[in-house]
């Protein structure tokens, strides 16, 4: 049986080609980078699978020394010696190793671990990773253009360059006046296009509430996403009952067991679905099979993704039907994905039929982008 002879942690430097705002801060500037967990997974018989997670501690605990830490320390001796078809054991030794306690533990070093298993697993049976979730349903994934906070002019005129993408998302900040502005600027150049309104936790229930007020004039905003603090849920679904606009949560829901608790809350009509949070493709999986059971529409989106994570969560997408394209922003952001294989056209990504996730990563670029953590 082919087992997992292997594990490498790689902490990467990526370079950003554009500035990205959001309600919790700046995360990306240009002509700068920003670090990313690589992860390599070698097989007793030579086989590689790739995983991959974006660090970004001002959205979620993990920094990349923890991940790299986590992953040479703890979960590489978890996965050494299973088949890669095994994942559901190597989240259990997870589970077993790192308590999950209230929500998820270290979900984005365990996501980067799971990926590159979905990678290896692929391989290993010829298929690529949409087939081991049940296959695809689409063989393109519409993406969503992401707008960072910034001078309405400055985002009016990116979402006119991004013009070919089928809807926007656009990050608002908590400044009522301004916020309005910002929507009003990029709502004059897209037409009729939808608009996804995102304050990562920036607002007070009051407010958001006078935002959207204010906001009755622009009829193509489909959706608004996580307000206020992620633990606020109360405050949530505060907002949810006096809102005309359904409200979508991300930062405060990681797993399917957040899920259920949002609903009992009567928090959220959407839920935005990332693997990182999730900790892996299945666990989000699970995420969107407790919405679906309970009416919570499904919103897919990254973390700035490069290319391993970006053609993961095109997999996973596929299986499914989005409210909304995918926000799954590294393409527009990101100077380099790092691998080749991706087929992006016009703001719609075709679904990789090659095995596995269907991309190969560019080692050598890689290797000059190696970040020393010593």
């Amino acid at each position: 049986m082919t087992v997992i002879a292997s594990v490498t942690a790689i902490p990467v430097a990526v370079p950003f080609r554009r500035n990205f705002t959001l309600g919790s801060g700046n995360v990306n500037t240009k002509g700068m980078t920003g670090p990313v967990l690589f992860v390599r997974l070698e097989t007793d018989d030579g086989l590689v699978g790739w995983g991959e997670q974006r660090a970004l501690p001002t959205w979620s605990y993990e920094t990349i020394d923890t991940m790299v830490a986590v992953v040479r320390n703890t979960l590489a001796e978890l996965v050494i010696g299973l088949s890669p078809l095994e994942i559901n054991a190597f989240h259990s030794r997870a589970d077993a190793a790192l308590s999950p306690s209230v929500s998820n533990g270290m979900p984005f070093a365990r996501a980067a671990v799971d990926v590159a298993l979905h990678d290896l697993a692929g391989k290993l049976a010829g298929m690529p990773v949409h087939q081991l979730l049940g296959g695809r349903i689409h063989e393109t994934v519409p993406l969503c253009s992401a707008i960072g906070a910034d001078d309405p002019a400055v985002m009016a005129a990116q979402a006119k360059e991004s013009g070919a993408y089928r809807s926007y998302k656009l990050k608002i900040t908590g400044d009522v006046p301004l916020d309005v502005a910002r929507v009003h600027a990029v709502a004059e150049v897209i037409g009729t296009k939808p608009i996804w309104l995102d304050a990562n936790q920036s607002y007070s229930p009051s407010r958001f509430v006078q935002l959207l007020d204010e906001l009755r004039d622009v009829p193509n905003i489909r959706c608004a996403e996580q307000p206020t603090k992620s633990p606020d849920w109360q405050g949530l679904a505060a907002i949810r009952a006096r809102s005309r606009l359904p409200i979508a949560v991300d930062e405060g829901c990681f797993t399917a067991t957040d899920l259920a608790k949002v609903v009992h809350f009567g928090a959220a009509d959407m839920v935005v679905l990332k693997i990182c949070k999730s900790g892996g493709i299945r666990r989000c999986q699970q995420t969107a099979q407790v919405a679906a059971a309970h009416g919570i529409e499904p919103l897919g989106s990254g973390l700035t993704d490069c290319g391993v994570a970006f053609a993961a969560a095109i997999h996973l997408f596929s299986t499914m039907t989005l409210e909304l394209p995918a926000e799954l922003n590294g393409p527009e952001l990101l100077a380099d994905m790092l691998v080749a294989g991706l087929d992006i056209r016009d703001g719609v990504a075709a679904v990789p039929t090659a095995p596995g996730l269907g991309v190969t990563v560019d080692e050598d670029r890689l290797r000059d982008l190696t970040m020393d953590l010593s």
